[in-house]
């Protein structure tokens, strides 16, 4: 099966021509049912691949060459598909919660007049993230990292007639472009220096005496990537179009924003690990980085009223945990982290989709409350998804945040001690988030109350498995404190493996277990306690610049926005157009007055004529007689 891993991305493929180029004159049914089946093929295949690889017969990576891509002189770089356990465990998130997605959006778009186009581009999505994580060298990855932008774009403004929605899709692929920038520099330093982009290739090559290569040349390499990855993945500085990029179709978040696309500077940099290994300094900043983008978001989390941005802040969050993860060496952890917050963030994505849809469009949660008595659907797999990821005992998100909270109290106390601050506020903001919309009394107009209804199969379904999956998702990564065998450690063994050389005792474990699950606990019941009667009234202090967003957007307006634009303004007012235009102008005016002068020697008169010609002849007499001798 693993020879055909090639057909994973061409059903995404056929199914974007297909609906993009008769999108104008298909029924919207017959789009949205060759979308999804065109990505439960690939999810078909993808289970076939998956298993081969599981299996003992299996060894691996398989590289599939499909064609010579760039062969000149000594470089040599195949369009190439690599099959290992670390590709083939994303393949089946991408495909599988991305069916689900699929099937969702074709009862949640139904009434939309371009739902054909919007499954062409999510088709040609799932084609281009396919396309990332199969890739066996960096140029193939960064075909679908790019592809992956557009896309977004594309789905983020979908809605392009809405000016604020545009601006949206504008700012993502602005700011992800200059993370892209790092990501380009660091395959040129990689290229330039080891000759080859390939994964093997590149990988067996490093460490090696031979090449005499300074030890700042990996760190400079790892810094581009990780700046790439900050870019994808949404970390600080590079990480306020992420909740903007709510504007697009719900779906679009679930799929997009919360199991794939921002999953793709994880996958790269664990993709990566043999690497990082070697750069002890730059993994620090990675850990730094993402430990502080986890409180800062969820801090901004904390006082919204948008039930998309909140979820969208919190995503930014679970990102920076990850990334916390990996920056202390602890890479099937993160991996594992992305797995499980693939299945209970896009569930709670799309329980905000099935509420939105219930409200008629209304997303302030203000604005709802009482939902739970006409959604128990909803609900309940709502509830299912903030109890995983509050990291309640027994579902998926506690066995991954605890092995992420473990392996970062190994590494250092100080990171341990924030990192559980910001669970602690994940679980606050999440129920506080569950509290207003689905208990209570319903706040909203009379004219929602009466639109309230559960959502349809199309769109419930998907959050039944989804729910199911959050629940028994993280008994593949159990402890060691409850089983010494790791299945989804020893999966990945092969490709990724933790770069951590801590031990926990059992006794250590099982007390960090019991302190996260307490204060957890007790944010909750503060949630339920602050929010069960809720008085809005307009923030001030603290509230007040938590609400909006500590102000960072307006930040980066002035520090980076206005200047680059008083400085293009200026550059455009003096040099483009009254230096540049001015001498191309100014050439033209001086042709056409000095024309303009020449024209009026011509008047037509014979005499006048005569008279030139006389005196130039007198002229070259003169000139004859004294100078030429």
């Amino acid at each position: 099966m693993a020879n055909v891993v090639y057909l994973v991305p061409l059903f995404p493929l056929i199914g974007f021509l297909i609906n993009g180029i008769f999108w104008k004159k298909m029924p919207k049914s017959l789009g949205g049912a060759i979308g999804t089946v065109a990505i439960l093929a690939s999810f078909i295949v993808s289970l076939g691949v998956f298993f081969e690889v599981k299996s003992a017969s299996f060894h691996g990576p398989l590289t599939v060459t499909l064609f010579d891509f760039i062969s000149t002189g000594n470089i040599h770089i195949p369009f190439a598909f690599q099959v290992d356990a670390l590709s083939s465990l994303f393949l089946l998130i991408i495909t599988g919660v991305g069916t689900l997605i699929h099937l969702y959006s074709t009862s949640y778009m139904h009434d939309d007049e371009g739902m054909v186009k919007y499954f062409a581009y999510l088709n040609l999505f799932v084609f281009s993230m396919l396309l990332l994580v199969l890739g066996a060298n960096y140029l193939i990855m960064f075909i679908g990292w790019e592809g992956v932008g557009l896309c977004s774009y594309l789905l983020i403004g979908f809605w392009f007639k809405n000016r604020d929605y545009t601006n949206a899709a504008k700012k993502a692929f602005v700011m992800n472009r200059i993370g892209d920038l790092g990501f380009l520099v660091g395959m040129l330093l990689v290229l330039f220096n080891f000759g080859t982009l390939t994964y093997l290739d590149f990988f067996g090559k490093l460490g090696d005496a031979s090449l005499i290569i300074p030890k700042s040349t990996y760190n400079w390499i790892a810094l581009c990537f990780f700046i790439g990855a900050t870019g994808k993945s949404a970390q600080i500085p590079l990480y306020t179009w992420l909740p903007d990029a709510m504007a697009g179709p719900t779906p679009v978040s679930a799929l997009i924003h919360a199991a794939t696309m921002v999953t793709a500077g994880i996958y790269m940099i664990a993709r990566s690990g043999a690497l990082y290994s070697l750069t002890p300094s730059i993994l620090h900043i990675i850990a730094v980085v993402g430990l502080l983008t986890a409180i800062l978001a969820a801090t901004i989390a904390i006082r919204q009223y948008d039930i998309k941005k909140v979820l969208a802040y919190s995503t930014v969050s679970q990102l920076g945990f990850m990334f916390l993860a990996l920056g202390v060496g602890a890479y099937t952890t993160a991996v594992f982290h992305v797995m499980t917050h693939a299945f209970f963030k896009a569930l709670l994505f799309l329980g905000s989709g099935s509420v939105i849809h219930a409200m008629g469009g209304e997303q302030d949660i203000r604005n709802m409350g009482g939902l739970g008595k006409h959604m128990r659907v909803t609900q309940a797999t709502f509830f299912v998804g903030c109890l995983a990821i509050a990291g309640i005992p027994g579902l998926s998100g506690f066995f991954s945040k605890d092995e992420i909270l473990a392996a970062t109290f190994a590494h250092s106390t100080l990171l341990y001690a924030l990192a559980l601050i910001a669970a602690m506020m994940t679980a606050f903001y999440m129920f506080r988030l569950y509290v207003l919309t689905f208990n209570g009394k319903f706040r909203g107009t009379e004219e929602q109350h009466h639109h309230l209804h559960e959502s349809p199969a199309a769109m419930t379904i998907p959050l039944v498995i989804l729910a199911i999956l959050s629940i028994v998702g993280g008994y593949v990564g159990l402890p060691s404190v409850i089983s010494e065998h790791n299945t989804f450690a020893t999966y990945l063994s092969p490709v990724v493996h933790n770069f951590s050389h801590h031990h926990l005792s059992h006794g250590t474990e099982w007390g960090l277990m019991g302190l996260s699950v307490t204060v957890v606990i007790i944010m909750i019941a503060i949630a339920y306690a602050v929010h069960s009667k809720p008085k809005f009234k307009e923030s001030t202090g603290i509230a007040k610049l938590l609400e909006n967003k500590w102000y960072m957007d307006e930040i980066y307006d002035a520090l980076i926005v206005k200047p680059i634009e008083g400085i293009s303004n200026a550059l455009d007012k003096f040099v483009d157009r009254h230096g540049i235009d001015g001498i191309v102008n100014g050439v033209g005016k001086t042709v056409r007055w000095g024309g303009d002068r020449l024209r009026m020697l011509q008047t037509g008169q014979v005499g006048t004529y005569i008279f030139i010609m006389v005196m130039g002849i007198v002229v070259l007499f003169t000139i004859s007689f004294f100078w030429i001798k």
